[in-house]
């Protein structure tokens, strides 16, 4: 029997349909010579230090650092019906084919439960762009052989083991740590959650000790050739500072002196420039996250169930966890079928598709740029777009968008930059035609890209020339203030993420990274924000993201190395170099137990630093309260027990109420 195990059961019931397994089996679909099981993600988990050694179920300063000699693997309770029947299935197949989503997590899914259950037969990797039955015809068409895709496993179970050792090391290590300094709650530290968070707390702290610099420009309104249009003080290098603002009010009010209306003001230089703007790429993951959070308000992990939906349920788009916003050549020939399941999908959209020119062959159809996965774009076949729901046909839409736009021409316009003497004074003007809309008619005026890709002011110039003489008609002072930076929305921290190498200040980890090497990965980054939200590290605020208390005492007490984003980012490009056979799992989970061990011995004498949030005071006895664990739940109890059992409940807001008497005490977990 030939076994397709897949990771989910809607991915199953599209492959099994293509394959002709319709009959209906306990857990799995069953057909001639074939079956197709499936997990539910992960039917397996690392085991909990306890299965190590009864004794770690207490939290203990000795007995850190937890480092297995021998890793283990349990079966996860909520999925152990589900892997009684995998497991079952595995030992019956002469021949197995991995159907897991297909990335570094995929495989793990597969590979593990393939090295638990003990399965030696042949492996076939199927590998997925896309869930409609033409890409799934297509991938069966072209299998993998298993050895191919195994080195993504071993990565994988690196990023696993990697995450258990510094999660269950570092969590209770500062917790301890955190109790003996008075802090009662939870210290959780994570290989890429504390340098992710650490990000938030940063900015929020340059915006909180931000000190606003004053300075003044001028606006110079300017008259020739039947038309009115701004030019600006271009203030002497002796008056600026640094990103050329002018400090000085005393200076520029002199010099808006010397500027009446009714003077005139020539050009010195008129230069123009056509600009030709590139469609943007067919999108990556995290360049979704990042425009649907500007231009839907949408969260990462949402994005992402969204773009998860459309690929699964709705079979409208192609593959979501991808990192590559390239397409490769050989889909070229796709072109026409894919214009026409978009056009079967929207029938509002024909006059657009009317308008490409489908022999355009834009910069993103790039074999050289491919990753394990292509961009993301309309699949093969028409979609309903009736059963979409607003915010899945609106991601649709964007999509959609990025895909036609690379049938339409640069986005063409001349920049102009005018500059000018009045009475000795610099002024100039920049100005922007549009020659050629291109693509950018399909995202009118509020596109992702209008923020940077322009950069010229939109105003339209007169035509001017050398000597042109313009007529001041008005000017205005602005007296104007330097901005902190803004807080971060998802979209925002998820490009950080990304792009962290950028952000790495220490000259050592910046010679070591490559400037793509970002952290956490297109599959998880979403979950680890949502995570942080989860754990009330972040908390959202309109659009923005914002660190709550227990963030910025988390981190101030670990050390900078763990929560420094780049010493995680070297740990992502160790992870590459596993994926791409030039590191050995072994070599890597070595090196880690190295690390944890040399840092639990460093820190685990260490006295912490925490800003404690203030106590009631005992209603029996005066003295300080602290937080403790009941039965019930949390409440505060004098710090004088057993001495004193005064004791309050906290309500829901933070605020306690008085409720001297007895009560059972136990110690936090």
């Amino acid at each position: 029997m030939r076994l397709f195990l897949c990771e989910k059961p809607s991915q199953g019931k599209d492959i099994a349909k293509v394959l002709g397994a319709t009959q209906r089996g306990d857990g799995c679909l069953v057909g001639p010579g074939v079956t197709v099981t499936w997990g539910i993600g992960h039917l397996l988990e690392t085991a909990q230090p306890e299965s190590y050694d009864e004794a770690y179920k207490r939290w203990s300063l000795q007995d850190l650092p937890i480092v297995p000699a021998q890793w283990k693997m349990e079966v996860k309770s909520a999925t152990a019906t589900q892997f009684k029947i995998v497991k079952k299935l595995l030992a019956q197949a002469s021949a197995l084919v991995i159907a897991t989503d297909a990335d570094r997590e995929g495989e793990m899914i597969a590979r593990e439960l393939v090295d638990y259950c003990g399965y030696r037969g042949p492996i076939e990797r199927l590998w997925l762009s896309a869930l409609n039955e033409a890409s799934i015809r297509k991938a069966l068409a072209e299998l993998k052989p298993g050895a191919q895709t195994f080195p993504l496993y071993h990565s994988a179970l690196a990023r696993s083991r990697a995450d258990w050792l510094i999660g269950m090391n570092l969590s209770r290590l500062f917790t301890l740590l955190g109790r003996q300094a008075g802090y009662s709650g939870v210290l959780s530290v994570g290989r890429v959650q504390t340098p992710t968070l650490r990000l938030v707390v940063d900015r929020d702290r340059q915006i909180a000790h931000f000190v606003p610099v004053p300075f003044w420009s001028l606006e110079v309104q300017l008259f020739a050739n039947g038309q009115a249009f701004t030019a600006h003080w271009v203030p002497d290098d002796a008056l600026t500072d640094d990103e050329g603002r002018c400090l000085d009010q005393g200076a520029a009010a002199a010099v808006k002196a010397r500027l009446a209306p009714g003077l005139t003001a020539i050009a010195i230089t008129v230069e123009t420039n056509r600009v030709k703007e590139a469609a943007p790429l067919p999108f990556d993951l995290g360049t979704l996250q990042e425009v649907c959070s500007k231009r839907l308000g949408l969260g990462a992990k949402e994005t992402l169930d969204v773009a998860q939906a459309l690929y699964e349920t709705h079979k409208a788009t192609t593959y979501p966890r991808t990192d590559c916003g390239y397409l490769p050549e050989s889909m070229l020939q796709e072109v026409p079928a894919v214009l026409a399941a978009v056009a079967a999908t929207d029938l509002a959209i024909a006059p657009v598709l009317q308008t490409l020119d489908r022999s355009l062959r834009s910069r993103a159809w790039n074999d050289s740029k491919i990753t394990a996965h292509h961009g993301i774009i309309p699949t093969l076949e028409a979609a309903n777009l009736a059963a979409m729901s607003e915010k899945e046909r609106a991601v649709y839409g964007i999509i959609r968008a990025h895909y036609l736009a690379q049938f339409l021409p640069h986005h063409e316009f001349d920049r102009t930059v005018a500059d000018f003497n009045c009475e000795g004074v610099a002024l100039q003007a920049v100005g922007k035609r549009i020659v050629v809309p291109g693509w950018r008619a399909l995202f009118g005026q509020t596109t992702e890209e209008d923020d940077s890709a322009s950069r010229g002011r939109s105003q339209l110039l007169p035509p001017l020339q050398n000597a042109s003489r313009c007529q001041v008609q008005g000017v205005e002072l602005k007296a104007q203030q330097t901005q902190p930076p803004k807080p971060f929305t998802e979209g925002d921290l998820v490009k950080a993420m990304k792009n962290v190498a950028k952000l790495v200040e220490d000259p050592r980890l910046k010679a070591t990274l490559k400037e793509t090497t970002g952290i956490g990965t297109e599959a998880t980054r979403a979950g680890i924000i949502q995570g942080l939200i989860d754990r009330q590290y972040l908390v959202k605020k309109n659009k923005a993201v914002r660190a709550t208390e227990a963030a910025f005492t988390l981190i101030d007490a670990v050390p900078k190395a763990v929560a420094d984003p780049g010493t995680t980012a070297v740990w992502e490009q160790a992870l590459d170099l596993i994926e791409s056979g030039q590191l050995s799992l072994e070599a890597f989970v070595a090196k880690q137990s190295t690390w944890i061990t040399s840092l639990v011995n460093r820190c685990s004498t260490m006295t912490l630093s925490i800003k404690l949030p203030p106590s009631p005071a005992c209603p029996l006895c005066g003295a300080p309260m602290s937080r403790r664990k009941g039965t019930k739940g949390e409440f505060w109890s004098c710090s004088k027990y057993p001495d004193c059992k005064g004791i309050q409940a906290i309500d829901g807001a933070g605020k306690s109420k008085r409720r001297p008497g007895k009560a059972k005490e136990t110690s936090p977990a």
